[in-house]
Order: structure tokens, then sequence, then C-alpha cells
């Protein structure tokens, strides 16, 4: 009997280590698709080196024209659980959205703040009002606008009485004049082409409402008041200023400071939020807005304030579950936020499978779901 028994028990402690050794492995996959979903850590060695996040992009690859129509963009899936990418169309953001889902998306209207001298020589960027006759801008060429220095808009003429330490001009006018008032769209450096009437209309968001930004949120871009109808959806308002053109400086990114930008959420969109079960933010300012408005209790809080909150990798997202976002420029702050988001590693591998495919790249171009 005794012989039977040490038998029977030589056969099943073998099966059982083996067993145990399925549910290790098993549970520790579990494990890593839920810190992936919930971005617990980036795949790969987290880098604070500026090289890490670079990438060659062919010119020809930088969108310089909306597509016709907004819904028609490409969107690339990335699914970060099972490191997969999907090619799909912007029209198909549904598909991927659960019923409690939220989309969170934001509302600033960009203003017309591009204008010339009458010369021609000065472009002028008109930031802020700071007071009667007064305003902050940025100048090109540098050179030509020192303090003392004039020139003349629409007849009126501006003089340089400071110079910032970014770089901008405190300039006093003549006359209270609005420059807005006759401006035009003020579209990225990496837009080879003065803006136009139709960039009047398709470098803002359909839904923007609140003026004051000199850059669109260009993930809000693609939607259409269609699309946008069929998707359970809340706006925050964050006013995009000069930083989002700011270049990485220093060799290690954890020394870059970002410029602060204004930014507002209703108590009424702060309570969808937190009772949402996902959220889904609408391009990287939205993501800023809300890891910046959580409190100690982990909501979201109603408020008007300012944020320079840098993201990077490693970061914990503590609000956003759900990331659409464009694809955008080498070594910037918006690709570091997105390699945080996705991983670094299946980021670029992304990048590297988009620039394959002929994707439309920048502020016109495709988009990026991440999952």
């Amino acid at each position: 009997m005794l012989a039977a028994n040490d038998h029977s028990s030589g056969e099943f402690l073998p099966a059982l280590r083996s067993r145990n050794r399925e549910l290790a492995a098993s549970f520790a996959r579990i494990m890593r698709n839920f810190a992936r979903r919930r971005n617990l850590f980036d795949d790969g060695p987290m880098t604070a080196r500026l090289s890490d996040y670079d990438y060659d992009l062919p010119t020809e690859l930088i969108a310089q024209r909306p597509l016709q129509r907004r819904e028609d963009s490409r969107m690339m899936v990335l699914h970060r659980d099972r490191q997969t990418i999907d090619h799909c169309q912007f029209h198909e953001l549904k598909k991927f959205l659960r019923s409690s889902d939220l989309l969170v998306l934001n509302d600033t209207r960009v203003l017309p703040a591009r204008r010339f001298s009458d010369d021609g020589i000065v472009e002028f960027l008109f930031l802020e009002h700071l007071g009667p006759k007064r305003w902050k801008c940025l100048v090109k060429p540098g050179r030509k606008m020192r303090v003392g220095a004039a020139a003349r808009i629409n007849g009126v003429t501006l003089r340089v009485e400071e110079i910032t330490d970014g770089g901008a001009r405190i300039v006093t006018l003549d006359e209270d004049i609005d420059p807005y008032a006759g401006g035009s769209m003020p579209l990225p450096p990496y837009i080879n082409r003065l803006s136009d009437e139709k960039d009047a209309a398709r470098y803002q968001t359909v839904f923007a409402n609140a003026a004051g930004a000199i850059a669109a949120p260009t993930a809000g871009l693609h939607f259409t008041p269609e699309i946008l109808s069929e998707l359970p959806h809340t706006f925050v308002t964050l006013h995009v200023g000069p930083g989002t053109f700011v270049p990485v400086r220093s060799d290690n990114i954890a020394e870059h400071r970002m410029h602060s930008e204004r930014f507002s959420i209703s108590p009424e969109v702060a309570r969808r939020i937190n009772d949402a079960r996902r959220i889904i933010a609408v391009g990287t300012t939205t993501v800023r807005t809300l890891e910046s408005a959580r409190g100690a209790d982990g909501k979201v809080q109603a408020q008007e304030g300012a944020t320079d909150l840098f993201i990077y990798p490693p970061y914990h997202f503590r609000v956003v579950s759900l990331l659409l976002t464009n694809f955008h420029l080498p070594r910037s702050t918006l690709l570091m936020l997105v390699s945080a988001f996705a991983g670094r590693e299946f980021l670029l591998c992304a990048y590297e499978k988009a620039i394959r495919q002929h994707y439309r790249f920048y502020s016109y171009g495709d988009c990026m779901l991440i999952l």
C-alpha cells in the first residue's frame, strides 16, 4: 500500500509543480497587461537623454494642407497590452470605445494672432494684452526689433520697450487697437506657407469656443459635428501658448522647463470626468489639463488655473485611460508625453511603421489612438 502511495505521489508532485508554474506565469501575464492598461510602467529602459526621442522624417510626409474632409484622416491604433498596431480610419473611432467611456476635448479657440508690419519686413505674433496700448508678442526677425526699434501696422506705430528673458517683446502702440482684427492664423513653422482663408476654418476645431490659443489642439481637428454627436464627450479649456514651439535644448530632458498655460474646468465637467469609467483624452493639451487638475483625493477638481506640467517617462497617469493624438516632432515635449503613455520603444516603432506606410505628420496630418 505504501509503495502504491509513494508511486502516485512521485507522479503527482511534478505535475503539481508544473501546474503552479503555469499559474504563476499566467498571473504574471495578467499583472503585466494590467500595468500596461493602467500605464504603470514604460516598456523598455527609462531614459532622460534627448537623443532617445529623435527620429528621421522625410519632409514630404509633413502635411502642408488639411485633407478635404476632416474625418478622412488615417488613424494608427496602438494596443499597449498586446504591443500590436492596427491601421484604421478616424471615422472608425467609435468601434474602439465603450458606452461608459468619456471623451474629453480642448475647446480653446485659436486667435488670428499673426500680423506683418506695413513694409512686410517684420512678423509679429501677438500673445497677450498687458494693458492699454501694451502687448506682449514674438517677432521675427528679432534683430530688427531691439529695444527702442519701431514698426507700423495699419499705420499705427508700435515700439519695443522691453525684451523678456524668453525673447518676447513688450511693445507699446500709439493707439489702443485690436491687433487680432485683420490678423491671420498662426500656422506652425513647419508649414511652409502663409495662412489663407481656408486655414481660418480648418486650423480650428469645429467645437472651438474659448478664444485664447496661438496654436490649435490638433488632435481635435479630425472631429466633425456628426462624429462628435455619436460619442459621449465633454470639454475642458487650455489655451495653447508659445511654449508648444519651444524646443528642448538640454541633453537631459529633466532639466527642461515648460511655459505655463492657462486652463479651466467647470464643476459639471469635473463631475462627469470623475463619474466616467474610462477617460479618453483628445490631445496632449487635454492630458496635461486633466493630470494637472487631479486633487489629493484622486478626483479631478473644478478650477481655473495654470499648468507647467512636463510629462516624460516614467510617469504614472492617474486620470487618462486612452489617448487620441497626432504625430509629433522629434525631440519635442509632445513626443515625450506620448512616449510616457505608450512606452518609448513601442511608440518609436509605431512612428517607423507610420513613415513606411506614408502617414501624414504633424498639425494637418493623421492621428494615433493609444489603447
